[in-house]
């Protein structure tokens, strides 16, 4: 039987089993495989592979496994390498997000900040990897069986459980800090809210907004009117302590 070496780099082992963190981990097999398929056998979605090197020479995910490969495998976050060959997807000229069922307040605050964000709490795994795929948007999941899919060339394993904490980690994982421009989309529905006058809306108004507001905007997709009310100050308070997070990097 034919034995390949393989080493997982910095943030990647936390996808292995606790005996398998860095450390050379000799994997046997019989039948060819590619890479790809090896890598993935351990756990280790091919969304958060940067680059391979097999012996000397860098490839990609079709290389075929031989007999006595030493193999290194480096995430998308390494950058103490320049690699020949690197796996990593083309960087998008737009930013979007698709989410899964998980992920609900992320939506949202990704939405408060002003990011292109899907996420409806039916979408089945099937339906998330082809909208990741067809429309070009980042599948971000705490399911890494989901990033394994063939669709999925954009997509992201989401480390933290705390929602704020979650947030922090994807500005800084795409570098989104400077592109946040918040109060900009729905939260509801993720459309664009667009100013509108008081009187187009103060049918739709309750009595107490009427008397204390003046600027308004409605979601141009599902019409949900917005207004700087009591809740303004808390979700401002929770921009500015996230947007924050940015100074000290």
């Amino acid at each position: 039987m034919a034995v390949a070496s393989f080493c997982f780099h910095a943030e990647l082992n936390v996808f292995l089993a606790r005996s398998k963190r860095q450390i050379l981990i000799p994997h046997y097999f019989g039948e060819k495989a590619s890479i790809k398929d090896m890598i993935e056998a351990f756990g280790v979605p091919h969304t958060e592979v940067d680059c391979i090197q097999v012996n000397d020479d860098f490839v990609d995910f079709s290389y075929i496994v031989k007999d006595g490969d030493k193999i290194n495998i480096y995430p998308i976050s390494a950058s103490v390498i320049t690699p020949s060959v690197s796996v990593r997807p083309k960087p998008l000229s737009i930013i979007r997000f698709v989410l899964d069922i998980h992920l609900g307040k992320l939506a949202t605050s990704l939405r408060l900040l002003g990011f292109d964000t899907l996420y409806r709490n039916d979408y089945n795994d099937e339906e998330l990897a082809e909208i990741s795929s067809s429309q070009l948007r980042i599948l971000l999941t705490r399911d890494k069986g989901l990033l394994m899919r063939s669709l999925v060339t954009y997509g992201y394993y989401v480390r933290n459980t705390n929602p704020q904490e979650q947030i922090v980690e994807v500005l800084q994982r795409f570098d989104l800090f400077k592109l946040a421009s918040p109060f900009q989309r729905c939260l509801r529905c993720n459309g664009l809210l667009k100013p509108v006058t008081k009187e187009s809306v103060i049918d739709e108004l309750p009595e107490t907004v009427k008397s204390q507001n003046h600027e308004f905007h409605r979601c141009e997709n599902c019409h949900q009117i917005y207004w700087q009310g009591t809740h303004y100050e808390r979700l401002q308070q929770f921009i500015n302590a996230v947007l924050e997070v940015s100074s000290e990097f």
